[in-house]
């Protein structure tokens, strides 16, 4: 099969690398995308669609003053939080020049996607930021890849799906290109005469990567997003010098079970009539109208919190049986359950605690809170309720002796104990891989660098892929550093190709 010819060949169609080929078209760059995938989108397609920047025209409206330095300091205060809850011991590696160009270009790239026809909402407040800056897409983070691939199409960029990059092909020192397997077995190498821009994601669905890099625990335990995440050219990068960052920080969270079929929020196409009346809606309709339709997305996507468990919920699995402590990493003991499954088990004194503020089951921060009565009306499949015990358990499919010792055992505990009828049970409840972070090294050119901090010639580094150490915690970070990276790894490339 002839070799496919290109300036830039651009490996991964999620927002990083739709961003990167974009904007090396528009430099005047030939393109070509390379996407294991049958279709392009990514991880940015399957994600909540949240993009957090400053000096947006929606904060402008809304008169709220902000500025990059800002953001840049609130971000570090969020990673030091979150970071230090986490791990003990904990000392800052953040890459602290990616994190300045991040905040400094994210409102431009921002506008940048609107350009393009991409609408959000917001910006909404995420503490402890001291600023609104989360801009939330609308009408869902589908609309990322309706658009971008539209443009992508139209600046002639060449796309080729369903092939796996398994290696990088050498022009004496420089990586002059890929090559790709076909479904049917076949190879196709991708030539680049400038430069080649890996935005392939991270590994979290990398098992063996998982066990490598990170904790053993997390080989089995899924990946909550992309499956494709596979880290299929981890290893040629780390062969050349490449150096993975911060694996130390993969993690692994408990959330509920995605719905059997996709709601109507998730079906609703990102029509520019459309996206407008949402504009529109979000700002001039009742909280009270627009609260269900929020609530049919958020309780797709949440987790519980853990004051639930500190008030008295228990975990159970399949069979009825409880077996973690709920606040010391349940997630790796869910992992060894039936199916990686568990129910949240409670009774009417915490199902009425959690109906309202400032007891929440799960929360989008500045979006809203989810409630008990929320996943009754939102998500009927995982809510669970029976005048008995032995009811509710077989309303789970349980074992109803197991399940009855599991609660009569509250009694002896310091927590409040499960008594008072009638009973619920909210799950299932799963434990998936949340991301792995860090990424390859890259400089602030977005090229990948050994470990001596050389560049390696040709390869670019964008996205979870190209992350370069930057900490991104926090809802919208990770968004706007696919887009933003992308776009500035693709100027770079160009650059390299004379343009």
């Amino acid at each position: 099969m002839a070799a496919l010819e290109a300036d830039i060949i651009v490996v991964g169609g999620g927002g990083a690398g739709l961003a990167a080929a974009i904007e090396a078209a528009i430099q005047g760059c030939s393109v070509a995308i390379v996407e294991k995938n049958p279709v392009l989108g990514g991880s940015t397609i399957m994600s909540v669609g949240s993009f957090a920047a400053t000096g947006t025209v929606h904060q402008h409206r809304k008169g709220i003053i902000d500025s990059p330095q800002d953001h840049f300091e609130d971000l570090g205060l969020l990673n030091e939080h979150e970071m230090q809850s986490r791990w003990s011991g904990y000392q800052n590696v953040d890459n602290l020049e990616l994190r300045r160009i991040l905040v400094e270009n994210a409102g431009e790239t921002l506008a940048w996607l609107e350009s393009m026809g991409v609408r959000f909402f917001g910006p909404v407040l995420e503490p402890p930021h001291r600023k609104p800056r989360m801009h939330n897409v609308l009408p869902n983070s589908r609309a990322y890849g309706y658009w971008l691939l539209r443009r992508v199409r139209r600046l002639g960029v060449s796309i080729r799906t369903e092939h796996r990059v398994r290696s990088l092909l050498r022009d004496g020192n420089r990586v002059a290109g890929v090559e790709a397997e076909t479904n049917d077995g076949c190879r196709q190498q991708f030539i680049a005469h400038a430069g080649v821009i890996l935005a392939c994601g991270d590994w979290s669905s990398g098992r063996e990567m998982k066990r490598c890099y990170a904790r053993a625990e997390l080989a089995d335990i899924r990946a909550s997003c992309n499956p494709a995440n596979t880290g299929d050219l981890h290893g040629p990068v780390t062969e050349l010098g490449g150096k993975i960052l911060n694996s130390h920080m993969a993690v692994a969270r408990v959330r509920f079970v995605p719905p059997p079929l996709d709601g109507l929020v998730h079906k609703l196409p990102p029509w520019r009539l459309l996206t407008w009346f949402m504009q529109w809606a979000m700002k001039h309709l009742p909280a009270a109208i627009l609260r269900p339709f929020i609530m049919s997305f958020l309780t797709t996507v949440l987790e519980a919190q853990a004051s639930l468990y500190r008030d008295g919920a228990i975990l159970v699995n399949a069979l009825g049986e409880r077996f973690c402590n709920e606040l010391d990493e349940p997630e790796f003991a869910i992992a060894k359950q039936p199916r990686q499954h568990a129910y949240i088990v409670f009774d009417d004194r915490l199902a009425k605690m959690y109906s309202a503020f400032p007891h929440f089951v799960s929360t989008a921060p500045g979006i809203a809170y989810a409630y008990v009565p929320d996943y009754r009306r939102s998500r009927p499949d995982l809510f669970h309720s029976a005048k008995t015990v032995e009811d509710l358990a077989r309303s789970l499919g349980a074992d109803p002796e197991k399940l009855r010792v599991a609660v009569a055992q509250t009694r002896s505990t310091d927590k409040p104990p499960i008594e008072r009828a009638p009973f619920f049970a909210l799950g299932p409840v799963s434990c998936y891989v949340r991301g792995t972070e860090g990424g390859l090294a890259i400089d602030t050119n977005f090229r990948i660098i050994d470990g001596d901090g050389a560049p390696i010639d040709g390869l670019y580094g964008a996205g979870l892929f190209g992350q370069g150490g930057v900490m991104l915690e926090g809802h919208g970070q990770h968004l706007s550093w696919a887009f933003t990276s992308g776009r500035l790894a693709g100027r770079s490339a160009a650059q390299r190709a004379g343009y």
